[in-house]
């Protein structure tokens, strides 16, 4: 099969022909069609994060497609069955949590300590076939094309978790700080939940598509939020949190914010002068806390409530999706089709 391969840390990613993998007992053999490229990927191949440890380095975990094979055992699914794959696959079974024989991923996000990750530990989704347990996956609704389901596949998923951890209440009001991949989706679900919902961005470019994705105000920065009032709750969806940290400026008495991203060049820090202790404030982390919750997010994806805006790269062309996912030059999600 053919799969995109990135050779070792900080080189070119290419398009390589690769052993076709063989599904094993409980696992199922996935004819990709669509792989959403995340941030994480581009930063776990050009040397922000750890290389990962699979041969051939194949990384992504938004992969959308069709069963092509089902291992032994096998009976919840079959082939010709549309499917997504996680980041999450299961639990390594052995950590305190596992052997409390709780869920992998929940409420309370990602629990287990060592888990099999889809383009982490395991080989991902960018290739034209990919082996997962069949239990990690989700049926895809009929109505909502593989390019268009692959990005709720983490940043969807991410992003309506988020918003459900907080569980904002119907009188409450929503901002959403970082207008990007996670964050153009949340203020969308924001609003089809039917919230008041501001859109938090230091990208005076950003303004109008966030008020057309649904934002009922657009502001710079948490003083500026605080100004119309703040927000009972704060998604941060961009990648720094010295921006979230700011941002709390603007949160409300009993307010919760929630960290749905990785800043990997900071560290999250709460000035103790904002008397966060005084106010009954949260913060919370949210992952992708159970498949339920991605469950929900495609459905609201394929009644038309929630629209991925992405740009869609053939295969062949896998080295500028990287190099312009690098640079900040996509609005907002890139997809590669296989």
């Amino acid at each position: 099969m053919l799969a995109s391969v990135c050779p070792a840390a900080g080189q070119t990613w290419e398009l390589t022909e690769v052993p076709k993998p063989v599904p094993g007992p409980g696992e199922v053999l996935i004819r990709v069609h669509a792989s959403g490229l995340c941030r994480n990927d581009v930063w776990l191949t050009d040397g922000t994060y750890p290389f990962p440890p699979i041969e051939p380095a194949i990384v992504g975990h938004e992969p959308a497609g069709e069963v092509a094979e089902v291992g032994l055992g096998v009976t919840a699914r079959k082939v010709g069955d549309r499917v997504g794959a996680t980041w999450i696959q299961s639990g390594c079974g052995s950590c305190d949590h596992c052997r409390l024989n709780l869920p992998v991923t929940g409420i309370t996000g990602m629990n287990c300590d060592n888990p099999e990750m889809t383009g982490l530990t395991r080989a991902g989704g960018h290739a034209e076939y990919l082996v997962v347990p069949a239990s990690s996956t989700v049926l895809l609704p009929d109505e909502l094309p593989y390019e268009m389901a692959a990005p709720l596949l983490c940043a969807g998923y991410t992003s309506w978790s988020a918003l459900r951890a907080a569980n904002p209440q119907p009188h409450e009001r929503v901002a959403v700080l970082g207008i990007g991949g996670l964050g153009h989706l949340a203020v969308q679900f924001s609003k089809a939940c039917g919230f008041e919902t501001v859109a938090v961005t230091r990208t005076p470019g950003k303004h109008e598509v966030a008020r057309e994705l649904g934002a009922d105000h657009v502001v710079s920065d948490g003083e500026a939020l605080a100004g119309i009032g703040g927000a009972d709750v704060v998604v941060v969806a961009g990648t720094s949190y010295e921006a979230a940290a700011e941002c709390l400026t603007g949160l409300r008495v009993n307010g919760r914010m929630v960290l749905a991203t990785i800043d990997p060049s900071g560290s999250f820090a709460i000035d103790p002068s904002r008397q966060f202790f005084a106010k009954g404030q949260s913060i919370l982390g949210a992952t992708h806390n159970g498949l339920p919750y991605l469950v929900e997010a495609l459905d609201l994806a394929a009644r038309g409530a929630v629209t991925p805006h992405i740009e869609v790269f053939p295969k062949e062309e896998i080295a500028e999706a990287v190099d312009r996912v690098a640079a900040g030059e996509v609005r907002f999600r890139a997809v590669v089709t296989y």
